[in-house]
């Protein structure tokens, strides 16, 4: 699911696997804060180092290039799945912090513990969790980019079908996998297997990395 924020509550939810999260924050004070936080939630497992499987939680007040090269390296190099916390994200970082791998963003101003634990349990899922404004931004982002690079010769093709633009398109708007099966008349398991098929097809790495990428190509 690529879907603005969202009151859930994380902590009634009876989990058997608890998730793995590493924090990475400038100053022992902010981390020590924000594990406070976290050492709450039983289906935390509060780790000192990312991997593959675990949730990185970067907290910081901007993306500065230092940031961004900590989040590539964290899930590219060490195959994490990433949480960003930041006071603020300009134009220029927002299409670069979706397809570094990025799926579950939080504003500091948001980030109560509550909704850090819902930006964990998304980006765990594969799922996207970006605040409503941010998505608002990231579908005018790409869209204009579209535009600026239509009708182009040689451009790609992304090779989505029918039913993986059908899915993609619901996953836009907000709706979960039990949503988007039951418009589209599927199991939930096709659901999970048509994401599946086109993000291992297309290299991407969450499904806001592949409705980024299916806005840019055009397709919705």
């Amino acid at each position: 699911m690529l879907s603005s924020s969202r009151t859930t509550h994380p902590g009634t939810a009876g989990s058997a696997e608890r998730i793995p999260v590493a924090v990475h924050a400038p100053d022992p004070i902010l981390r020590e804060g924000v594990l406070s936080q976290l050492r709450r939630y039983p289906e935390i497992e509060l780790r000192e180092e990312s991997g593959p499987g675990t949730v990185a939680l970067l907290v910081d007040d901007v993306l500065d290039e230092a940031a961004l090269t900590r989040l590539r390296r964290l899930v590219r190099s060490e195959g994490a799945r990433a949480v960003l916390v930041v006071r603020a994200l300009r134009e220029a970082e927002l299409l670069d912090v979706i397809e570094c791998g990025v799926g579950a963003i939080v504003w500091r101003h948001e980030a109560t513990a509550t909704r850090l634990v819902q930006a964990v349990l998304a980006a765990a899922r594969g799922d996207g969790d970006l605040p409503a404004d941010l998505l608002g931004r990231l579908i005018t982002q790409v869209g204009t980019l579209h535009r600026g690079a239509a009708g182009r010769p040689g451009a790609p093709a992304s090779g989505l079908t029918s039913r993986e633009v059908d899915v993609l398109r619901l996953v836009a708007e907000g709706f979960d996998t039990g949503e988007i099966a039951s418009k589209l008349s599927y199991s939930e398991r096709t659901v999970k297997n048509v994401m599946h098929g086109l993000t291992t097809r297309l290299h991407l790495r969450n499904r806001a990395h592949a409705v980024a990428h299916a806005l840019r190509e055009g397709y919705i």
